[in-house]
């Protein structure tokens, strides 16, 4: 579940595991009330379909991942936060993190006001980190921090406690900002991947709750996951019939849990402490456990999986990734 994989058939979005999105966090920095941690995970490091280890590659350099801030509550992007990534011949990954506002923030495209330029991506066990003014910055692998029994969910439900991400890595892209620099106080959040192989910048991936995309199937999935926030109203019903099947809901009571889950943004007031679904989302929510009761509609509550323990108690905050890529690539 999360968005490790896009839907249900658990394939990744245009078929390449470093475009799918997994998770979103944003909470408060510790010790410093001016500054916010935002984590944008991608690229699990193991497949269901086709099962296996994704490629060791971290970041499509064809592509672009970005975070979105809504300041003022219409599911419209007024800041932008862009990553683009190279590679050297020898395979080493640089990052370029760009700022864009107002109806640029809305669009699609790759330029802004750049912020942090030629920062290396981590394929090791050591972080990188690359500091700007009052921005730090990170990109690499690093231990998936998502805890759930997926093999409990296969098998209809029936958890046992086994955390399938307990061994698993995830591409972080951690961000230190200046409040100054979010806008307003509350914000909406919302992160997503942008290919462009074909010469166009193509929507790949997008979310900001976890455990969305187990309600769309089929041509549903491909256009929820082309679709931007302040169009979710539309894909209602669609959850909304998923509720009624897998929570025995009535159909009004349906439609009503489904509104709250969209349109598909991460709520987030700065000035308190995180805490999923109200504010934010810290690395040590349990998601799952909020989500299971909506979806069964309270017959299961729990799938008996808690947070990692290799969490960091600083920057970039995510733990060491549980395998070392290659002899490590750092762009000279």
């Amino acid at each position: 579940m999360s968005h490790h994989y896009s839907g249900p058939d658990f394939g990744f979005p245009h078929g390449d595991a470093r475009l799918d999105l997994t998770d979103l966090y944003a909470f408060p920095k510790s010790g410093d009330a001016s500054k916010s941690i935002l984590i944008m995970n991608v690229h699990p490091s193991a497949g269901v379909n086709p099962q296996g280890p994704t490629t060791d590659v971290p970041f499509a350099t064809d592509a672009f991942y970005e975070l979105k801030i809504d300041t003022n509550g219409d599911a419209v992007a007024d800041i932008a936060y862009r990553i683009r990534f190279t590679s050297d011949k020898g395979g080493a990954q640089t990052a370029t993190l760009s700022r864009v506002e107002g109806a640029q923030a809305a669009g699609t495209g790759d330029d802004g006001q750049v912020i942090v330029e030629g920062a290396p991506v981590s394929t090791g066990l050591e972080a990188h980190v690359t500091e700007a003014g009052n921005y730090r910055f990170f990109a690499g692998w690093r231990g998936d921090p998502f805890f759930f029994d997926t093999l409990g969910a296969l098998n209809n439900l029936q958890f046992t406690g086994d955390d399938y991400f307990a061994d698993k890595d995830v591409c972080s892209i951690v961000l230190e900002v200046p409040n100054s620099t979010l806008g307003s106080k509350k914000m909406g959040l919302w992160a997503r991947t942008v290919e462009g192989r074909s010469g166009k910048w193509i929507q790949a991936d997008r979310g900001a709750r976890p455990n969305q995309t187990p309600f769309l199937a089929g041509e549903q999935n491909a256009a929820y996951l082309a679709a931007e926030p302040a169009d979710d109203a539309r894909f209602v019903p669609v959850f909304a019939h998923a509720l009624e099947h897998t929570g025995g809901y009535t159909p009004a009571e349906a439609t009503r849990v489904a509104a709250t889950l969209l349109p598909d943004v991460l709520h987030y007031d700065p000035t308190r402490l995180a805490s999923y679904p109200d504010n934010g989302r810290a690395l040590t929510d349990d998601v799952v456990d909020f989500f299971l009761p909506l979806l069964t509609n309270g017959k299961v509550t729990q799938d008996n999986v808690g947070p990692h323990k290799d969490l960091l108690a600083s920057f970039p905050y995510v733990g060491p990734p549980h395998k070392a890529r290659s002899a490590e690539k750092v762009a000279a």
